[in-house]
């Protein structure tokens, strides 16, 4: 908790010039700014680099079916979706701030995503963006846990966002990732966990990309049943908004839920279809 209220307190002090993200195109800007690394918000499962401008507010619906694999029986996951809705609001073009209510585990959240570099040429090489956020989570009842506090309901993210657009049609992005739940399911399994995730977007057309991002768990407990997330999925921007179409063998959205409790296994064929759709006011 010590280390997220630190990097909150500094990170704004690292802010950098802010321009309305709301006229990217897929070339640089007057500035020499680089733009449109990612066009949505997250790259499947990871948040990207992209801002919404100051005063926008973004109401984001995502959905996640059940697993594909029980088939007919719960019509391909028709029947154990999770859903979860999130307010994005732009305080400055390098300042979001957010809040979102998940079905799974009945996660309440809140975050804060600042700019702190933006690629340029003859400048920074890299976009760097900080994410972080504070979930609640309110399934816990103490008719199962005896001993619970309202503590042992809160879990925290930091990460960085690092991007780099290539080229006019790909982009990467390192996200090296700090999670801590106060109350975790395996008594093997430290609080306190880190990850390395990649993702990439690669434009197809003009409407269309194709994404990826996999996360990288480095100190999961050795009896651990769940697994390494990896994402695919496909963009499509229509009339200035983005519609996203993703697999993947995570079903919970939050990042504390999907790097920590991923279930499926791609080999088996156990993984969710979803998708994330906006809308701007």
């Amino acid at each position: 908790m010590k280390i997220l209220n630190i990097l909150l307190l500094i990170f704004p002090v690292l802010l950098f010039s802010q321009d309305d993200l709301f006229s990217e195109i897929d070339t640089d800007v007057a500035d020499e700014f680089e733009t449109a690394a990612f066009k949505g918000l997250k790259i499947v499962n990871f948040e990207s680099t992209k801002m919404i401008s100051n005063k926008e507010l973004y109401f984001v619906v995502s959905h996640r079916f059940g697993s594909v694999k029980t088939g007919f029986k719960d019509f391909f996951g028709l029947d154990q979706a999770v859903t979860r809705l999130n307010f994005i609001y732009g305080v400055s073009d390098g300042i979001n701030i957010g809040v979102s209510r998940s079905s799974f585990l009945k996660t309440y959240e809140t975050s804060i995503k600042l700019r702190l570099l933006r690629q340029k040429n003859g400048g920074s090489p890299f976009t760097i963006v900080s994410f972080n956020t504070l979930l609640i989570n309110s399934a816990l009842e103490k008719e199962n846990l005896p001993g619970l506090e309202f503590d042992h309901r809160l879990g925290y993210t930091v990460q960085l966002l690092i991007s780099r657009k290539v080229n006019k049609n790909f982009s990467l992005e390192l996200i090296p990732t700090y999670f801590h739940d106060n109350l975790v399911q395996l008594d093997e399994q430290e609080n306190s966990q880190y990850s390395l995730g990649l993702g990439g977007r690669h434009k197809l057309s003009k409407r269309w990309s194709l994404n990826a991002d996999y996360g990288y768990h480095l100190n999961r407990a050795e009896n651990s049943p769940f697994k390494n997330p990896f994402s695919i999925g496909f963009d499509l921007e229509t009339g200035g908004h983005v519609f996203q179409l993703h697999f993947t063998n995570a079903q919970p959205m939050n990042t504390n839920g999907f790097l920590g409790q991923a279930i499926g296994d791609w080999g088996e064929g156990d993984f969710f279809f979803g998708f994330n759709v906006s809308r701007v006011f």
